[in-house]
């Protein structure tokens, strides 16, 4: 048995919104709240379950993503106006990163977690 990540609990400030936001940006499908959670399928074996909170601590999601998806995402980033940046130090320095041969950004969502983008691992 190979384990894998069934599904995290990520808290937002508002778990709708907040599922909204991430599905719209990474091109996914936000069917509706599911229980006390609203569920985010990242593919067929992981959800992120989005869920209010008043106090938490903010995170670092990073996702490994095709080039056609970064390019898909990052325009959505651009069309949104999002401030974006090239590293976990410069979030908002409005550039990407080439590390690795690959590319990569970074951008906060609502609740004030950095989702990264990379195209290599």
């Amino acid at each position: 048995m190979s384990i894998t990540l069934n599904h995290t609990i990520v808290p937002a400030r508002d778990k709708e919104a907040s599922a909204k936001f991430f599905a719209h940006m990474f091109g996914l499908k936000y069917e509706g709240a599911a229980g006390h959670f609203a569920p985010v399928r990242i593919n067929e074996t992981l959800t992120l379950d989005f869920d209010n909170r008043d106090h938490f601590e903010m995170h670092h999601y990073a996702f490994h993503v095709s080039d056609a998806e970064f390019d898909a995402i990052f325009g959505r980033i651009k069309e949104a106006a999002i401030a974006y940046g090239s590293g976990p130090f410069s979030q908002e320095d409005m550039k990407i990163n080439n590390w690795r041969g690959g590319r990569g950004v970074y951008f906060k969502d609502p609740s004030g977690h950095l989702f990264e983008l990379l195209t290599r691992a």
